[in-house]
């Protein structure tokens, strides 16, 4: 994706939006790398959702380069705390487009140059990012949680592919069409229901690659909590649905049973049919981490009987967090899809 040669008189003014709670391990080099940025139209905004942390100081450090530090306040009832963070940042956003980037997402100088391109190019009016991993060696990329790879597998028009980590939309169809997150305050994936609402005409989900220089840094822990919060609702917010997407991820998990039962009891022709299914699973995985990951992805297929194992872990610890209620975000209580639904009056 190369940017589009254009007069600086002819760009768009952007507004990049940054949400933060309690981000001092981050936060820095997330302000750093949005202000090596070559795109110049640009404004940065950070909002500091409550942090208990030195999150405020490092924000107000960057003031001299422009940053805007935008405050927080209670938390509104009915409220995610994320979704409300955004509401104000869109609010406070005066360009055209506005950028939402989370403070682990890492981007380099060509990043948004490129994305301004594409969309004007392609003529959309919203985009998201799947970032890609750089360091793949670490624990957390070999055996990270499936949330993308079911995100790009599962995609289809009600539910489109979306990437949290770093989206962007028209600031005008965000707060006059859809009205802003308001309808949507309480769901784990506003984004989602927004790539939905606009359509595949004009929009577009991106996989990222080393020239568009999109990447992430997760502890695995991180990562599970993030499945936590996000995998049941991804499955569609039922007991019944919940249920089917658990006895699918428990089918996945069959095969390696019957090998390693296999193993100890003797080879039979399900023995070889569970090989066969294994190795094909195997495959698909390491073609999407082909795409994702910078290096090593055929890795990705040796460990997969690992990786889907914790992903039914991770599901059934969102299935069962959801049911009894202990689902968080930052500190703060997640409601079930359901108890979403209603305070959002859908």
């Amino acid at each position: 994706m190369k940017p589009k040669s254009s007069s600086v008189a002819t760009l768009p003014t952007i507004s990049v939006c940054i949400p933060a709670r309690n981000e001092t391990h981050a936060m820095t080099q997330c302000l750093e790398r949005v202000l090596a940025s070559d795109y110049r139209k640009m404004e940065v905004i950070v909002f500091d959702d409550e942090s208990a942390d030195n999150t405020s100081v490092l924000i107000n450090s960057f003031a001299h380069a422009g940053v805007r530090f935008v405050p927080g306040a209670s938390l509104p009832g009915g409220w995610l705390g994320k979704n409300h963070a955004l509401e104000v940042l869109a609010r406070e956003a005066s360009g055209k487009y506005i950028y939402f980037i989370d403070v682990d997402t890492y981007i380099q100088p060509t990043t948004i140059s490129q994305l301004v391109s594409y969309m004007a190019a392609e003529e959309l009016e919203m985009i998201s990012v799947i970032p890609d991993r750089n360091d793949t060696w670490r624990l957390s990329v070999l055996f990270g949680c499936l949330r993308y790879y079911w995100t790009v597998l599962l995609s289809r028009p009600m539910a489109p592919a979306t990437a949290s980590s770093l989206w962007a939309i028209n600031r005008r169809i965000l707060l006059e069409t859809i009205g802003g997150f308001a309808a949507h305050k309480a769901e784990v994936s506003p984004e989602m229901r927004f790539a939905a609402l606009i359509g595949s005409t004009a929009y577009r989900c991106l996989l990222s690659a080393q020239q568009l220089g999109v990447s992430y840094e997760k502890r695995w822990r991180s990562q599970y909590e993030t499945s936590r919060r996000l995998l049941y609702p991804m499955a569609g917010g039922t007991w019944y649905r919940g249920l089917g997407a658990l006895s699918l991820l428990l089918v996945l998990n069959l095969p390696l049973g019957v090998i390693v039962t296999s193993i100890f009891g003797g080879w039979s022709l399900y023995s070889v049919a569970a090989m066969v299914v294994l190795v094909l699973f195997a495959l698909l995985y390491a073609r999407y981490a082909h795409v994702v990951w910078r290096r090593h992805w055929w890795l990705a297929g040796l460990v997969w009987p690992a990786v889907v194992l914790l992903e039914l872990y991770a599901f059934s610890s969102s299935l069962l967090g959801y049911a009894q209620g202990t689902i968080t975000w930052k500190g703060r209580p997640v409601a079930s899809p359901k108890r979403a639904e209603a305070i959002t009056g859908k």
